[in-house]
């Protein structure tokens, strides 16, 4: 066992150590416990009645990572002791008889792929205050518990990190993440054994590299999948492919590995070893999630499958933009299995786009040459190909009115001997004026990457030194810091210039965004944990 287990995070153990309480909940019906090995493990600290109802776990549901969670706490602290694959057992077994539904698990997948989400809807500031202070909102929202489980619960939280026990928190977290709902019901009753084996399409995006598109072949292994993954840069034709294994959990959780050669070793190489987080769809036709890597998990694409059939699919389109009154527009549509036989109706942009004439096309390439009319509807629109449908994949648009930096507001980490570096990639993104007239609302539309110039400011730079000191920006924009690390923050502003668009001055358009530089992580606050974690529902501790 990694001695580094033995200082977990505070905020881990916000969860973990609720489930020392050992009263039972007699107002609701608990889910019964039944695998022998559970219970043999298990069952000594939570005991069972006569309808198989164990103390604590009858009364709780949550993902992987959750359960994955309560077990390490056992490990540690009550010295319960399991082989790997024992572990993995009691992680799917709950997984799937206390788990969460599709429809559960979607709004709080964020956490679960380590994406940075602003949680703008947390109810109350004690609730705040009491859960994101420490960790995301998301991981309370994770669990689904009885009324009188959540009361055990927040009170267990309260006594041990000196924080307030509000009945508010109780009231809000009973109604909003209870342990019977009709989500899970449903789940149970329809859930089937997943099948996932077989050629699925992937749609994939790597800010600061575009669209990937291609194909996974996903075989049985025993209890798990292995999985061929080839895709190819939308932007560039560069082709990547990746090997990997993967377990899926309660039915709906994909949790696995991949990794490419890695050749070239940058930090954002696409054929880097990648954790696979996939949310699949209830009817096993389609899913979506995040491969991710690096020290803070800042690399990744935005990944969504689809199983393969006999019909046309369409995956991407080369141009996310269309400026109205443009004529003979070249736009590429890549896609799986288009017919040879094909003419200018089968494709379809909306109203104000013609298509002119199919330039050629293979079984995975369109070429087609559109008009936009100066009339064209302004906006986000689908593109289809007979049946299949890209939602919102075109916008049409008559100008630019801003350039937009994304993450607006971000941070990156020196290294040293011990920690590598944290870097932070940015896209420079198109925004123009919505319905309302109005720039920088909520009805702007976003047009999509455009081609910009990267570069960056310090604040205060002669009190701190020059701006390479603290790290560089690529053509790409991706930010690298300095190999050394000052001891010290660094406020930075990352700038895009426009290569092509234009103020209402004249000038280059220009985006800005806000970067802390800091100092590595030294404290054990749950990130090498978590990716502990990781490993074990991904692997299996014996396969370290």
């Amino acid at each position: 066992m990694n001695a580094g287990f033995a200082t977990l995070s505070c905020a881990l153990f916000a969860v973990l150590l609720s489930a020392q309480s050992t009263s039972t909940d007699e107002r609701e019906p608990g889910i019964p416990v039944t695998d022998p090995l559970v219970i043999a493990k298990c069952g000594s600290c939570h005991a069972s009645d006569a309808t198989q109802n164990m103390q604590r776990v009858s009364w709780s549901r949550t993902t992987p990572e959750g359960w994955q969670d309560v077990l390490k706490e056992q490990i540690l602290l009550d010295r319960v002791s399991v082989t790997p694959a024992e572990a993995r057992s009691i992680v799917k077994y709950l997984s799937e008889s206390h788990g969460l539904a599709p429809e559960e698990a979607k709004p709080v997948m964020y956490d679960a792929e380590r994406r940075v989400h602003e949680e703008t809807l947390i109810p109350s500031e004690s609730l705040r205050e009491n859960c994101s202070k420490c960790h995301a909102f998301a991981r309370a929202l994770s669990w689904r518990r009885s009324a009188e489980d959540w009361k055990q619960f927040v009170a267990t939280h309260a006594d041990r990190y000196k924080v307030r026990s509000t009945a508010d928190a109780v009231a809000y977290l009973s109604k909003s993440a209870p342990l019977h709902t009709s989500a899970w019901d449903a789940w149970v009753s329809r859930k089937t054994a997943e099948n996932l084996a077989g050629r699925w399409l992937v749609s994939a995006y790597m800010p600061g590299r575009g669209a990937f598109c291609g194909e996974m072949q996903i075989d049985r292994a025993g209890d798990d999948y292995t999985t061929r993954i080839a895709i190819t840069s939308v932007r560039d034709g560069s082709r990547v492919v990746r090997i990997g294994r993967a377990a899926v959990f309660g039915g709906s959780a994909w949790r696995g590995r991949s990794k490419g050669d890695a050749s070239n070793s940058a930090p954002d190489d696409p054929s880097s070893e990648a954790r696979e987080v996939v949310l699949i769809a209830a009817n096993q036709s389609t899913a979506e999630g995040r491969w991710f890597w690096g020290q803070y998990q800042e690399f990744g694409f935005d990944v969504k499958l689809q199983r393969a059939s006999s019909d046309p699919a369409l995956l991407a389109i080369d141009r996310p933009l269309l400026k109205t009154g443009s004529s003979a527009n070249r736009i590429r549509l890549i896609g799986d299995r288009f017919p040879a036989q094909m003419t200018p109706s089968d494709l379809d942009f909306g109203t104000g786009v013609t298509v002119k004439r199919i330039v050629s096309n293979t079984a995975a390439e369109i070429v087609a040459e559109l008009d936009v009319a100066p009339s064209a509807t302004l906006g986000k629109r689908d593109v289809r190909f007979r049946r299949s449908i890209l939602t919102g994949a075109l916008a049409i648009y008559d100008h630019v009115d801003y350039i937009q930096v994304e993450p607006d507001s971000s941070m990156a980490a020196f290294g040293d001997r011990s920690h590598p570096r944290g870097f932070q990639q940015f896209e420079a993104i198109a925004y123009q004026r919505g319905a309302d007239g109005k720039l920088h609302t909520n009805d702007d539309v976003a047009l999509g990457p455009v081609d910009v110039v990267w570069s960056h400011e310090v604040f205060h730079a002669g009190a701190h030194g020059s701006t390479d000191a603290v790290g560089t920006m690529s053509s790409s924009g991706l930010f690298t810091p300095a190999n050394a690390n000052p001891g010290a923050n660094f406020d930075v502003w990352v700038i895009a210039t426009a290569q092509d668009e234009k103020d209402q001055k004249g000038e280059p358009m220009v985006g800005k965004a806000y970067m802390v530089v800091t100092v590595p992580t030294y404290t054990f606050n749950g990130r090498q944990y978590v990716r502990e974690l990781d490993r074990w529902v991904d692997d299996g501790p014996a396969r370290k």
